[in-house]
């Protein structure tokens, strides 16, 4: 069993800056393909970034790419999603998640977290 608990979203103006934390409970967590969904109002949930055991590889949505950064700290039992340059279209909750990685690069999550609110205005 993996608990996933996210912080650090909230309000920001467009070309802002957040980084988004997510504590996991649990001795597993270096086991586990790490990522971050976010689900905007009125859509589906989607995959925006993903990484792997270990850190040696990083996957990221196009709609994401070359803004947003994510990393982990196994000894802290933490993900992160460093995201820049944000557009009004980024508005969503965002959900950690840890699972496995797909063949298509996304994850495949076996655990969510509860999600926090990113809201970027224009």
């Amino acid at each position: 069993q993996v608990q996933l608990v996210e912080s650090g979203g909230g309000l920001v103006q467009a070309g802002g800056s957040l980084r988004l934390s997510c504590a996991a409970s649990g001795r597993a967590f270096r086991r586990y393909v790490m990522g971050w969904f976010r689900q905007a109002p009125g859509k589906e949930r989607e995959f925006a970034a993903a990484i792997s055991t270990g850190g040696v590889g990083t996957y990221y949505a196009d709609s994401v790419k070359g803004r947003f950064t994510i990393s982990r700290d196994d000894a802290q039992n933490t993900v992160y999603l460093q995201m820049g340059s944000l557009k009004p279209d980024d508005t969503a909750v965002y959900y950690c998640a840890a699972g496995k990685l797909t063949r298509q690069l996304t994850l495949s999550a076996d655990y969510w977290g509860q999600g926090t609110q990113v809201t970027v205005s224009s």
